[in-house]
């Protein structure tokens, strides 16, 4: 048995769980809310008990030592050796990494000249990576990327239209987002169905606060929603999703904002379901008001029609489909969403068994018997991924 720590470290959290393999156990978990500010609060969850904490933790590197210790002193380990390995989540691998990757100092180097392409994520990532590699120096640590799954992509998927020299020179085109989610759950359908994934026609739907629709044919990524960033794609919590180039400059005239980076702001955290519906970007508020304020049950319309447009064009490059899978929290949680989407598709056949999709349960088959594709729900689990390519790529024996 080993123990493999998988984590997501951002700008303002670090978030872990740690694994038993190749059982695929989770021993323990938690998260550093409120890094770097005032009254940053640690929690931990083991053994069915949730332990937290409230102090100012100023950076990574100190997050990561208390992380350690309190492994420690809540008897999860005896002693740090007892950590085979360390798995992060990267944002962006570019076309540099194609898949998970050991960390070395080239690869660490390289993940910090990426953080052009996610300024708000892979430098905190590239920190948390230095933090343990400081404290667990002899212990393999490996870079999961959200960009990698999508780098099948063929270049008419991910291509922009325009001048080519931007794409050769700077890198503009299509990266996507949600890989490692994406690349579970069509995985883990697959078995679900004692299918290969290979001989598949998958869309998967990511559905949390961010949204993002993928095309998988073959066992690989052919498309996504999600674009150079992950702004662009459907409407999401708070951002826009595809928007005219030429609005952003028309609404940036009409407002009297000069800094770029201000109206980037306003498409990533105050549109989306927010802005249309000016009340909340959780879908569940929007659902509770749906039928007082038609600015809520507009803004639902929108997120349906903006994914069956997804769904729709994706069928129509991969001439047809076999399954659809549905993760994440809406994904996961939202029977009524689940509903509204497949209601859109009976042009392809796509059929809901209202028990089947009414029952809170975890990963199942919910289309009706009839139905000419497959409906799946699958929930996520990229730290599970993560753990596996860490135990893969570090040669971790149990």
């Amino acid at each position: 048995m080993s123990k493999i720590l998988a984590v997501n470290a951002g700008s303002s959290t670090l978030k872990w769980k740690l694994f038993t393999m190749p059982e695929e156990t989770v021993i323990a978990e938690g998260m550093v809310d409120r890094l770097g500010l005032s009254n940053s609060v640690f929690t931990v969850k083991f053994n069915g008990k949730k332990t937290k904490e409230t102090g100012d933790i100023p950076n990574q590197e100190i997050a990561v030592k208390k992380l350690m210790d309190t492994l420690i002193d809540l008897d999860i380990i005896k002693d740090f050796s007892e950590i085979n390995g360390v798995g992060h989540r990267v944002v962006a691998g570019g076309e540099f990494f194609k898949s998970s990757a050991l960390v070395d100092d080239e690869n660490l180097q390289k993940i910090k000249e990426l953080a052009e392409y996610a300024p708000l994520h892979n430098p905190a990532e590239a920190k948390g990576i230095e933090a343990f590699r400081k404290i667990l120096p002899d212990v393999p640590e490996v870079a999961v990327f959200d960009t990698s799954f999508h780098t099948t992509m063929p270049e008419e998927n991910f291509l922009y239209s325009i001048p080519m020299e931007y794409y050769k020179k700077y890198g503009a085109r299509k990266y996507g987002a949600h890989g490692t989610s994406h690349r579970y759950v069509s995985q883990h359908a697959a078995k679900l169905l004692n299918v290969p994934l290979a001989s598949q026609k998958m869309i998967t739907l990511h559905m949390g606060s961010g949204v993002s629709v993928t095309a998988v044919k073959d066992g690989k990524s052919l498309d996504t929603s999600m674009g150079f960033t992950p702004l662009a794609g459907v409407t999401m919590s708070t951002r826009s999703g595809d928007i005219d180039a030429s609005l952003v400059a028309f609404l940036m005239q009409k407002l009297n904002i000069t800094d770029p980076e201000d109206m980037i702001d306003i498409l990533n955290k105050k549109s989306g379901l927010l802005g249309i519906s000016g009340l909340s970007p959780d879908m569940r508020e929007l659902e509770e008001t749906r039928d007082e304020r038609p600015e809520s049950k507009l803004a639902i319309d929108i997120f349906v029609n903006r994914i069956v447009k997804y769904i729709g064009s994706y069928v129509a490059i991969m001439g047809g489909l076999d399954t659809l899978v549905f993760t994440a929290g809406m994904g996961e949680n939202d029977i009524k969403m689940r509903a509204r989407i497949v209601d859109k598709l009976g042009f392809i056949g796509a059929k809901l068994d209202a028990d089947r999709n009414n029952i809170m349960a975890k990963d199942r088959i919910i289309s009706a018997d009839d139905s000419k594709i497959n409906i799946l729900l699958v929930p996520t689990n990229e730290e599970l991924m993560i753990a596996r390519d860490t135990v893969t790529l570090g040669n971790i024996k149990a």
